[in-house]
């Protein structure tokens, strides 16, 4: 329902197209959320500790994991010309011990978002931008997945420091496309939530808030 009505803002012109803002779930909901599906990864055993809850006034999915590697997605209906900016507000709760992504052996993460342009074979051909806390990486790190070529890593956030506080983050998708696969996209298919920490055998856990794609002019 929520990408039906996304879209219809859309073709009316709106600024703002909700991907999600966790209002449909029930709060206290655990598992999938309504209008999520399972996402096939590499690696690790999905475990699904995802419970919709409120955090300081605003529903969120928090994500849990525990030497295991889930991800979920959902259909995404934007058109990256008119909404390139990708808005979303998080807080990391615990970050993976010795998470690296640097690293294959320790390219584990606290919840973090896939914008997601399908191709077959998936696992081999679609392309992902992926933007992540990571627990050691510098923040500005564009790294090329070491488990698969098809995905980037923008690493927005690093370490402890901000452990606790919501964030509020923007990426222009358009433009981080261009800079990492050299060309212009199409329009992506999917947005994907994962959560992972299989490689170093440990546990992490944040909130993600609402996601939405704005014009490049709406005001903040």
């Amino acid at each position: 329902m929520i990408a039906v009505l996304a879209g219809l803002a859309l073709a009316a012109g709106a600024e703002v197209v909700v991907v999600e803002d966790w209002t449909q779930p029930l709060l206290g909901a655990r598992g999938i959320p309504t209008g999520w599906r399972p996402y096939e990864t590499i690696g690790g055993r999905p475990a699904y500790d995802f419970t919709v809850v409120e955090s300081d006034g605003r529903r969120a999915l928090l994500l849990k994991s525990h030497d295991d590697h889930s991800t979920i997605a959902r259909e995404l209906h934007v058109d990256l010309r008119a909404t390139p900016i990708l808005e979303w507000s998080w807080k990391a709760v615990q970050l993976p011990a010795g998470g690296d992504i640097r690293r294959k052996e320790t390219s584990d993460l606290t919840a973090h978002i896939y914008v997601i342009w399908p191709r077959f074979p998936a696992m081999v051909r679609s392309r992902l931008i992926g933007y992540v806390w990571d627990a050691a990486a510098p923040v500005q790190t564009v790294e090329k997945s070491r488990k698969t070529g098809s995905v980037h890593f923008f690493v927005l956030r690093s370490g402890p420091g901000e452990l606790g506080r919501w964030l509020t983050e923007r990426r222009n998708v358009l433009e981080d496309y261009r800079r990492v696969f050299g060309e212009d996209p199409e329009d992506p298919r999917a947005l994907a939530l994962s959560i992972d920490t299989n490689d170093t055998h440990s546990e992490a856990e944040a909130l993600i808030g609402r996601i939405a794609f704005l014009s490049a002019g709406a005001p903040r």
